[in-house]
């Protein structure tokens, strides 16, 4: 089932009512950002039905004027098949953490996973003798500064890490755009590397989970200042991650089992996330207003 842009708006004009009629009649439909301009997809199949509703409610319907009939059997959600080929970049970012975590067999294959860690090591019997960053840096082994985020120990590591970048990813790339989404994912895994080594020292960490804090942050904030349906998330899901991050500091969940937590790296993302998202946001705020 292709996809279609059926309208394209300026930034100015508030589909807020519209898309929310869409949610009610349960249409499949999405909203991004591009050249300035708001672009509402649906299935090629009912393009021309969604621009016909529009002509006649632009505003959605408020009232519930509008008869709801079942959806037809066009209608139907887009499959697996076809949110990956609307989200290239999420999907391509999640492949490259299964890959590693193939390779490094889930962080059990230390001579492969030395090839992904922040911090270049050697294994002297019990011991782990790491490399300083400067020596790495000037040996040309810049991408030690984003790929501890590809590196998972454990299934439940990788499998819930990849769950909420899929959620999360996939909004940013619809509204700001695949080459966006890599910016901000790298960015966010910079800066909570950083801060999980500068708090926490030499040591083993990896794991998508400062650079979630940072897309959730940068949703959190951006939706703040410009309001739009992608964004609208959940406030469970805000309050329930930030709870999590409040456990995890706490050391509650390191003493139940799950291991040491990389504190530093979720508050330096969730930070620079907010961040990004602040500024985002005014910048989009000052193009609607335009």
């Amino acid at each position: 089932m292709s996809v279609v842009a059926v309208l394209r708006l300026p930034l100015s004009v508030d589909l807020s009512g519209f898309v929310a009629l869409l949610r009610r009649m349960q249409v499949p439909h999405r909203v991004s950002e591009e050249a300035g301009e708001q672009v509402l997809w649906a299935p090629e199949s009912i393009a021309d039905d969604v621009r016909s509703l529009y002509q006649r409610f632009p505003l959605g319907d408020p009232d519930h004027a509008l008869p709801v009939v079942e959806r037809p059997q066009a209608m139907t959600r887009p499959g697996f098949a076809q949110q990956l080929r609307d989200s290239p970049a999420t999907a391509i970012v999640l492949l490259l953490c299964v890959i590693v975590a193939a390779v490094t067999q889930l962080g059990d294959n230390l001579s492969a996973l030395r090839f992904f860690t922040f911090l270049d090591f050697s294994i002297y019997g019990q011991y782990i003798d790491f490399v300083p960053l400067s020596d790495s840096l000037a040996s040309g082994q810049w991408w030690r500064l984003f790929t501890p985020m590809l590196i998972h120990f454990g299934f439940l590591h990788i499998a819930m890490n990849g769950m909420w970048y899929w959620e999360l990813g996939r909004r940013i790339e619809m509204r700001q755009g695949s080459v966006n989404l890599i910016c901000l994912s790298l960015l966010f895994s910079l800066v909570s590397n950083f801060a999980q080594y500068l708090v926490g020292g030499p040591s083993l960490f990896g794991g998508l989970s400062g650079v979630l804090y940072g897309l959730l942050g940068h949703v959190w904030i951006y939706q703040l200042m410009a309001p739009n349906p992608l964004y609208n998330l959940p406030r469970g899901v805000l309050v329930m991650m930030l709870v999590w991050l409040a456990l995890c500091m706490s050391g509650l969940v390191s003493m139940i089992g799950f291991g040491q937590i990389a504190n530093a790296a979720h508050v330096g993302g969730l930070v620079i996330g907010c961040l990004t998202g602040l500024l985002g946001g005014l910048w989009a705020r000052r193009r609607q207003a335009v």
